[in-house]
């Protein structure tokens, strides 16, 4: 009983072994330690963005005389976590790390870091502005927050149509 044509990929053609790649300048290898193309890519730059955007923050919010302790506290904390998870990413897609430790959904992981995240960035963000009393630091710390809340929002969405909206165009191949 047949259940309709099926296509098998492999890396060996019927006519003999494989010949090697043409060497690309723009195709990375599997020797290369680091994936150069990532630094310039949309993604690439949009993580280097954010992090530099909650830096300011928690370095705007941390200089500032403080009000109201426990606002700004939870401000720094969720920053950091945030700004150390999205260097973690970082990491994982410049070194191809995601390659080597297959038992990780890394897209899925991104995803859910980048909507749990946004949800924490966008509440301390909100928490940070309504008790900043129009001090000039806590307003700066409050405005890159929300500045990194939209650029999460982007690399969520973006993230998003990898895992999810890829994975179901391909499942019908």
């Amino acid at each position: 009983m047949s259940h309709g044509a099926r296509v098998i990929r492999t890396g060996v053609s019927s006519a003999g072994p494989a010949a090697p790649p043409a060497a690309s300048s723009s195709a990375p290898s599997e020797e290369e330690l680091m994936d150069g193309a990532y630094f310039r890519s949309c993604a690439g730059m949009l993580k280097v963005a954010q992090m530099i955007s909650l830096l300011v923050g928690f370095i705007s919010v941390n200089n500032s005389p403080w009000t109201d302790y426990s606002a700004y506290s939870y401000f720094q904390i969720v920053t950091m976590c945030d700004l150390v998870m999205i260097l973690f990413f970082y990491i994982i897609h410049i070194f191809r790390f995601y390659r080597k430790l297959t038992c990780v959904s890394w897209p899925l992981a991104e995803f859910l870091h980048y909507l749990i995240g946004t949800i924490l960035l966008l509440i301390a963000s909100i928490v940070a502005a309504s008790k900043s009393y129009n001090l000039v630091g806590l307003v700066a710390g409050a405005t890159f927050g929300f500045l990194a809340t939209i650029l999460c929002v982007l690399s969520m969405w973006s993230s998003y149509k990898v895992s999810c909206i890829t994975q179901s165009t391909n499942a019908s191949v």
